[in-house]
């Protein structure tokens, strides 16, 4: 097996001005800009994702980005407050917020998704304690 150094994940979007804009100012994290037109962002914890361009970007139908979060709802509030329009989905029980209550049930993480501009989709979750 190989020694691995280093590792990070990436995903596309059509527009990098947009992304930028969004997950610094409406999801608050660090944004770095990087050589070939690309962005680096920092996540909570360590690590980091790199955001590259691709003009004919088709958004993934999963999740590509998890942010946990150590109080669901008021994160939730502050997305929205920001601008951010959370998803609904068939097959999940999800609350007013768009929440849906996994903890509770023994089921999971609490969650909500929402997805950048290029539609990529993410998620704030909260773990149980």
């Amino acid at each position: 097996m190989p020694t691995y150094t280093f590792a990070f994940g990436g995903f596309a979007v059509p527009d990098i001005d947009a992304a930028r804009a969004f997950y610094r100012d409406s999801l608050g994290l660090t944004v770095t800009d990087e050589m070939m037109g690309q962005l680096s962002i920092d996540l909570p914890g360590g690590g980091w994702v790199l955001v590259y361009p691709k003009p004919d970007h088709v958004p993934a139908t999963y999740t590509v980005l998890n942010l946990e979060v150590a109080d669901i709802e008021t994160a939730v509030d502050e997305l929205v407050a920001s601008g951010v329009e959370m998803l609904r989905y068939e097959g999940f029980e999800q609350d007013a917020r768009g929440i849906s209550r996994g903890i509770a049930a023994n089921q999971g993480p609490d969650i909500a998704w929402f997805a950048d501009p290029a539609g990529n989709i993410i998620s704030v979750l909260q773990n149980a304690d």
